[in-house]
C-alpha cells in the first residue's frame, strides 16, 4: 500500500466532475487496491473523509471513516443522495485546503444509495456527522469545495493564506 499526494487548493484539477464507474471495475484487484491506499492517505493526513478527485482519480467514488477508533470505514461508489432533511451549521475543514475552518450549513440527515466496495447496492440514512461528510466528499466528485459557500471576499482570503504557508514551506 502507498499514500497518495493529496491536491491543494487552488489546483484546478479539483474542478474536475468526477465519471460514474462501471460495477465491473469495482472488485479489480487495481481498483481494491486505490481503495486501500485511499484509506492510507485519508488515516495518514489524518481525515476522516477523501474523494477520489483529491487524489487527481476522477472517478465517482469516496472513502469515509468518522469513528473515533478509525474502525469503522466506509466505501461510497457512484453516491447519490435521494433524500435531505433539516438543516445544520458545521465547523468545516478540508484534506484539500489544510488549515482552514469555516461553518457550512448543510441538511442533518440524508438518504444515500451507492455501490459498497463489493460493488453491491446499498442504501444509508445518515445523520450528524458522517452525513455532513458524505455531502461534503460528494461535493468534491462535482468539482465543488466547501469554501465556495464562503463569500468571493473570504474565498480570496483563503488562497492568499494558503499561498503564504506555501512559501514559508518552501
Amino acid at each position: 500500500m502507498a499514500l497518495l499526494p493529496i491536491l491543494e487548493f487552488p489546483d484546478p484539477r479539483l474542478r474536475t466532475k468526477a465519471a460514474l464507474i462501471d460495477a465491473a471495475e469495482v472488485t479489480t484487484p487495481a481498483f481494491q487496491e486505490l481503495i486501500d491506499n485511499m484509506f492510507l492517505t485519508m488515516y495518514d493526513a489524518p481525515g476522516i473523509g477523501l474523494a477520489a478527485t483529491q487524489v487527481d482519480v476522477h472517478k465517482r467514488f469516496m472513502v469515509i471513516d468518522v469513528s473515533e477508533e478509525k474502525n469503522e470505514p466506509h466505501v461510497f461508489i457512484n453516491p447519490e443522495i435521494v433524500a435531505k432533511d433539516g438543516g445544520r451549521v458545521y465547523q468545516e475543514g478540508c484534506l484539500s485546503v489544510p488549515g482552514i475552518f469555516a461553518d457550512v450549513t448543510r441538511a442533518d440527515t440524508i438518504t444515500v444509495k451507492y455501490l459498497d466496495r463489493n460493488g453491491q447496492q446499498q442504501q444509508l440514512e445518515a445523520g450528524e456527522v458522517l452525513a455532513t461528510c458524505i455531502q461534503h466528499e460528494m461535493d468534491h466528485l462535482d468539482g465543488k469545495l466547501f469554501i465556495d459557500y464562503l463569500s468571493p471576499l473570504k474565498r480570496e482570503m483563503v488562497r492568499k493564506k494558503l499561498a503564504k504557508q506555501r512559501k514559508h514551506v518552501a
